[in-house]
């Protein structure tokens, strides 16, 4: 059994594996992929490195992020929150990340719909949804 994670995968059986039924397959904004090769092996290959853009938030829009944080959670200036604090590991219910994503609605001036509010777990997640909504609103 093997298991995957990541936003894009690409499976192709070689050559002598056809026989199985295991297909070319592409798939993208995977979260998980779960496979078995029964009595055969899983062999890695190595590939070479291609281009790999990220669109990661401007480090203005993580700091806002951090102040509105602390401030929704009334956490001590000296706290250090970065990118990777994740809500709940500072604390944050439910109720908290409502309240931290209504005054990102106010800073910045967008509107956060409810699926994409779900999927927001640290501040990072927070800034590139924002800087991806800004960019929509202008465009």
């Amino acid at each position: 059994m093997a298991a995957f994670a990541g936003t894009f995968v690409s499976v192709q059986p070689r050559p002598r594996l056809l026989r199985q039924s295991l297909a070319t397959t592409s798939i993208s904004s995977l979260k998980s992929l779960s496979f078995s090769n029964r009595g055969g092996r899983l062999t890695s290959q190595h590939l070479p490195l291609r281009l790999r853009v990220s669109c990661a938030a401007k480090p203005e829009t993580v700091e806002k992020v951090c102040a509105i944080v602390k401030k929704q959670l009334a956490l001590p200036e000296d706290s250090a929150i970065t990118g990777e604090s994740k809500f709940a590991a500072l604390g944050a219910d439910s109720l908290d990340t409502v309240e931290i994503v209504m005054g990102l609605e106010e800073e910045f001036g967008i509107n956060v719909e409810e699926e994409s509010a779900q999927s927001i777990a640290t501040v990072q997640d927070a800034a590139d949804l924002i800087e991806k909504l800004i960019e929509k609103k202008d465009a």
